[in-house]
């Protein structure tokens, strides 16, 4: 069978189940308030002793949320100098940011109790395991001619740890654009993103896939043996191959009906994507967007249609995930980070 034959046939398979399966209704049973004026939770994170949840936010501050009576509270900032006066309480997309930061993906190494964030101007960033100033592992923005000797990056977005080996997976949604002009980019047909990896005990970096349509989500198998990275443009998740006789090639694990964001895994191997689907312009310009997310097996086998209408709207989801039997997600166009159960 040819690749062409097996790919379409994948295809096929996927829609198909997309129409076989009926949505699960996610119910909000609350919204975690974000301190006004600053938006945009786009990723989720509990530290190793359940806290949380932190969320990285558009003023550049990472919040911790420290329960009904406090709310959230700063907990790190990934600028390192970063001007209290200018930057609290800064919008998404102000010329700002570039001085203020923002982060984007974050995930804890739960062994050594360590943030590390995918900030879209300050590159990698890690947070001690008590919060406070960062330490960036990459700075500015690199040369283009110097694009194979990656150390910089112009846009930096999603973020995964292999809980075993510590290594960090990050993706470069593109290097062709910068996070101000993210609606030019989802309205693009860029294919300049990169998957990486960097083993912190090393500060070795190591370049898995390029040429990618807006890189967003990446996770790494509970095994480590393979890592998935979401393409936002291209409707996909490509699997690049990290152990056994396929290492270091990739393949197509899965075509979805919308647009994956972040992948979150669970302690059962499973995955759990963002995604929103676009269902024809109600305005010029502004689809209506489905938000919604979908679980996934190892294997790339749909298990589970997630509707977060009611979260969200006609808001973009940028993750979900689940924590102690509830589901936690993430929006760059919101204000909360809302709290449901799936029924």
């Amino acid at each position: 069978m040819s690749s062409n034959i097996a790919i379409t046939m994948a295809i096929f398979a996927t829609f198909m189940m997309f129409l076989l399966c009926s949505p699960s209704v996610a119910i909000l049973l609350s919204r975690l308030q974000l301190p006004s004026p600053v938006m945009g939770p786009e990723s989720v994170a509990f530290d190793r002793d359940g806290g949380g949840p932190y969320v990285g936010v558009s003023d550049g501050r990472i919040l911790k949320y420290s329960g009904p009576t406090d709310g959230f509270k700063e907990y790190a900032y990934t600028s390192p100098n970063r001007n209290k006066t200018i930057c609290d309480g800064l919008a998404d997309f102000s010329e700002l940011q570039a001085t203020c930061g923002r982060p984007l993906g974050l995930r804890f190494n739960h062994q050594s109790g360590e943030l590390y964030v995918a900030d879209a101007y300050f590159g990698l960033i890690k947070i001690g395991p008590n919060g406070g100033a960062p330490t960036q592992y990459f700075t500015g923005i690199q040369p283009q001619e110097d694009k194979e000797n990656a150390t910089t990056f112009p846009f930096l977005d999603g973020l995964d740890i292999d809980p075993n080996t510590g290594i960090v997976y990050f993706t470069e949604a593109s290097s062709n654009y910068r996070f101000k002009d993210l609606q030019a980019l989802q309205s693009s047909r860029d294919m300049s993103g990169s998957l990486y990896s960097l083993d912190p005990s090393t500060n070795q970096t190591r370049v898995l896939m390029r040429g990618l349509a807006l890189a967003s989500g990446v996770a790494v198998s509970n095994d480590g043996s393979f890592v998935l990275v979401s393409e936002y443009l291209a409707n996909r998740i490509q699997r690049f191959w990290l152990k056994g006789p396929r290492a270091n090639s990739s393949d197509l694990f899965l075509v979805l009906a919308g647009r994956p964001d972040n992948i979150w895994r669970n302690p059962r191997g499973q995955f759990m994507v963002a995604v929103n689907t676009l269902i024809g312009p109600s305005a010029p310009r502004r689809p209506t967007v489905l938000p919604g997310g979908v679980r996934i097996s190892e294997n790339g086998l749909i298990l589970q249609i997630i509707s977060l209408v009611q979260e969200f709207g006609n808001q973009l989801v940028s993750e979900i995930q689940e924590h102690n039997g509830t589901l936690y997600s993430g929006s760059m166009q919101a204000s909360f980070v809302p709290i449901s159960t799936i029924i």
